[in-house]
């Protein structure tokens, strides 16, 4: 698969198709950390996709960052495959981690 398949508007007709897979590790992840499925899904539709995971199994995957409903910073990992998207994890990024800005990691 390329990275052409794995481009913010192919995600976003995804979302709009519902051709949507929840794993259950996402599904816990939402839950402890308070998270809504609207939330992903506004981040997917207004945000941008800020790094590639093209190596990723079973399927290519990428970090979404955006701001959910209550404008909420949010990071959003999801891969994709010919037919469906999946919503692996989602999180609040931290400046531990990430620079101000929250779309470039700090370096150790």
């Amino acid at each position: 698969m390329n990275k052409n398949i794995l481009d913010i508007k192919t995600i976003r007709k995804y979302i709009a198709t519902r051709k949507i897979e929840w794993t259950k590790h996402c599904l816990k992840r939402l839950n402890q950390r308070n998270i809504l499925t609207i939330d992903i899904k506004m981040v997917i539709n207004n945000g941008k996709i800020i790094e590639y995971y093209l190596d990723d199994y079973p399927y290519p995957s990428c970090l979404i960052l955006g701001n959910g409903t209550t404008e909420r910073t949010l990071h959003i990992v999801c891969g994709i495959s010919s037919e469906r998207l999946y919503i692996i994890t989602a999180y609040n990024p931290d400046t531990d981690n990430w620079e101000d800005d929250m779309k470039t990691r700090r370096k150790e």
